[in-house]
């Protein structure tokens, strides 16, 4: 099938993919977009998390032909040409990425709760950040950049990376 969907702003399209491929595997393979991560396979790590129509989803378990005529936004479209998005900002200032496996994931999720919640919880991140996974940080400085985060978003109006603006 051709595969047609709006990736990061852009119009995009694949050609010979079976409707059963996934997502991250388009992303990565055919389109080009390497950023989200191909780990488990099995949506329990949350390392290729994307936007889906401004949802957050496991892109290794979005069919392809799912995704046919649909908003994708990937961790690549976070930021703009010119500057970081703050969330990306915030997991550098605080030491947040270490092997960086899971970041994508992590940076994505977070973007979503941060544009959702100006000024989110301890609870809150933790319920937001729960299917994401990270072997290496210990989730302290990943808590202490998606707090930094919401701090430098609040009342930005930045355009979130969903084409939305940020709340």
């Amino acid at each position: 099938m051709r595969l047609k969907l709006n990736v990061n702003g852009r119009d995009m399209t694949a050609d010979d993919v079976w409707e059963g491929e996934s997502l991250l595997y388009v992303l990565r393979e055919r389109l080009g977009l390497p950023g989200s991560k191909n780990a488990c396979e099995q949506g329990e790590c949350g390392s290729c998390t994307v936007y889906l129509d401004r949802v957050p989803v496991c892109a290794c378990l979005v069919a392809a032909g799912q995704a046919q005529d649909r908003e994708v936004g990937t961790v690549e479209g976070l930021a703009d040409e010119e500057e970081l998005a703050p969330v990306q900002r915030a997991f550098i200032d605080e030491g947040a990425v270490q092997c960086g496996f899971c970041t994508p994931g992590l940076l994505v999720a977070a973007d979503d709760l941060v544009n959702r919640v100006p000024d989110p919880s301890d609870a809150e991140i933790r319920e937001a950040l729960a299917g994401n996974l990270c072997r290496c940080t210990g989730y302290e400085k990943i808590m202490a950049a998606v707090r930094t985060a919401a701090e430098r978003n609040a009342g930005t109006g930045i355009s979130d990376s969903t084409g939305g603006d940020r709340e």
